[in-house]
């Protein structure tokens, strides 16, 4: 299961409305290969569920993982962090054995 913080979701929600996309545009998280560790996350917007999806709302936010990606994904929260050390989505995934530094990729 993927889940949002409360800053999380809010970010999502501004942007959603920034760019124009309504209510039933959902965030699909996904895992690709590549990246200095690995393995990188990838986060968009989407309003195709697929059939193999699955799908969880967490905080209002429709979340959709393909298969794959959920066995890297299972327990991950997804954050925002507009700190001095970065802005913008952080995932924090608890089957992550190493990440950069940027904390876009990862290895399992």
């Amino acid at each position: 299961m993927v889940t949002v913080s409360d800053i999380a979701k809010d970010k999502i929600i501004e942007l959603r409305q920034k760019e124009g996309y309504t209510d039933n545009y959902s965030i699909r998280v996904a895992v690709q290969g590549g990246g200095c560790s690995g393995l990188m996350y990838d986060l968009q917007f989407d309003t195709a569920q697929q059939p193999t999806d699955h799908v969880v709302e967490d905080k209002g936010i429709k979340i959709l993982v393909d298969r794959k990606s959920l066995l890297y994904l299972a327990g991950t929260e997804l954050d925002f962090s507009d700190g001095l050390n970065g802005k913008g989505f952080q995932f924090k995934n608890p089957n992550a054995s190493r990440t950069c530094g940027c904390g876009e990729s990862f290895a399992v």
